[in-house]
């Protein structure tokens, strides 16, 4: 399998390539040359658990690390879970949830950077290399990322986030790991500033290489490939025929769930649930892609207004064109909207729920079912009663609801979000350093902590 840019300026990459490169020299995202068809292997994927299934798909992606080790690579990585079967299907009321936060970090990021954590260790060992990683978070993707890399030898890891604009938890989960190849970056700003310097950054190729410089968010491959298998999952073990009610900020989730559609796993539809933060929405809805002023809220996470993950779904629908692709992505970030044809179709449905209607859904769900959910799952439970499609409609829960006590206990009116792992935090030392949103301050920085070690 060879992995080719959506902006058609780079080189097909091999697998492991692709892992260490992150974003494509071409400043576009990587994604599979082909797509595998899983149509006739349905029955037999049906009897697999989680990590079976993980085992059978992820080769169909990856043909140069041998099957033995990759088997071991996800038995390490997903030994690491709470619960053996890595996800839980729960239900509140007569709505699935598929539960993906039984990892070290309580968040759904768990299940693909557990196992980037160890393919990038596997390849980095092999090559006798080592990876300076840059990345950027909106709350749960930085605890992860360290969760996944601290303490590994051939990496160092940066993570910036916007200060004071996460959860107290989430903060917490990354400045009390004090490994000596993590480095906290508190940016002052929103994340999509930290997500601009970051893909500025690797937008300085010198720099890049000389710093040897990689990524985990989800613009880098393995992240959305690993995403691909609870999708699978799900779909085998619900009533057919299943739709999924995804809340998503940054697209990434949502396309996964799109690409395990695409293989011919039996998924009707896919429900795009944003908070007020609601470019993804407009765009489904309207063709017009917009950025707007960052809307700060109860789910930091979701809080977005430049979905990276968005270019790898116009890159298919466009026909897999990088020419209309770089027009449309040079048009937004000019001026700062694009415009398409609606591209609405027979997968994509899209709302908005705002604080108030989020604070309603914790409220209404606890009472009615007993189920605690975050505000993030409680964006996509609200999206699942208002939108209308046939079938089961599943909503993924992204979040412990213990990393959002504030406004959980508030919702419910009782302190009922904690967990221990949570709490034991409060009285940790930690550390982290705080700059302004300046690309050269980032540079600075890494600069003067990374070890140099180009490819």
């Amino acid at each position: 399998m060879r992995y080719v840019s959506t902006r058609g300026a780079t080189d097909a990459l091999s697998f492991q390539d692709a892992v260490l490169t992150g974003l494509a020299p071409d400043g576009g995202l990587l994604v599979p040359a082909r797509i595998p068809d899983v149509t006739g292997d349905l029955d037999s994927l049906a009897q697999l658990n989680f990590v079976e299934l993980a085992k059978r798909m992820l080769p169909r992606f990856i043909d140069d690390i041998p099957a033995a080790d990759l088997e071991n690579l996800v038995d390490a990585a997903y030994r690491t879970f709470s619960r053996p079967g890595v996800v839980h299907l729960e239900y509140a009321g007569d709505i699935p949830v598929l539960e993906l936060f039984h990892g070290p970090t309580l968040a759904f990021k768990d299940i693909a950077l557990q196992l980037l954590g160890q393919l990038f260790d596997h390849i980095l060992n092999r090559r006798g290399q080592r990876l300076n990683i840059l990345g950027a978070t909106s709350g749960d993707t930085g605890s992860a990322a360290i969760a996944g890399v601290r303490g590994r030898p051939a990496i160092d890891i940066f993570v910036m986030y916007p200060h004071g604009r996460i959860s107290p938890l989430q903060e917490l989960q990354m400045t009390t790991v004090t490994d000596d190849n993590v480095h906290c970056i508190a940016v002052e700003g929103s994340f999509d500033d930290c997500q601009r310097l970051m893909k500025s950054t690797f937008g300085d190729l010198d720099f890049k290489a000389r710093y040897a410089l990689g990524s985990i968010n989800s613009v880098n491959w393995a992240r959305v490939l690993a995403q691909i298998v609870y999708y699978a999952y799900a779909s085998l073990k619900l009533p057919a025929p299943v739709s999924f009610c995804v809340p998503t900020g940054n697209f990434g989730n949502i396309f996964a769930g799109y690409l395990a559609k695409r293989m011919g796993f039996p998924i009707h539809r896919l429900i795009l649930a944003t908070n007020e933060n609601d470019i993804l929405s407009v765009f489904f809805s309207t063709g017009l892609y917009r950025r707007g002023q960052v809307r700060f809220t109860i789910s930091p996470s979701m809080d977005i207004q430049v979905a990276s993950n968005l270019e790898r779904f116009l890159y298919y629908h466009l026909q897999e064109d990088p020419v209309a692709l770089r027009i449309f992505m040079s048009t937004f970030d000019a001026v700062g909207e694009a415009r398409l044809a609606p591209p609405g179709d027979d997968v994509f449905l899209a709302t908005a729920v705002n604080t108030r209607n989020t604070m309603a859904a914790i409220r209404q769900v606890y009472r009615e079912t007993g189920y605690v959910a975050d505000p993030h799952t409680a964006v996509g439970l609200a999206a699942a009663r208002r939108i209308d499609v046939d079938g089961t409609v599943a909503c993924l829960a992204t979040a412990h609801p213990a990393k959002f006590p504030e406004a959980v206990d508030e919702a419910v009116g009782q302190p009922i979000a904690r967990h221990p792992a949570l709490d034991a935090l409060a009285n940790m030392p930690s550390r982290r350093t705080v700059l302004s949103a300046d690309i050269a301050a980032v540079k600075k920085l890494v600069a003067e902590r990374a070890p140099q070690a180009a490819r």
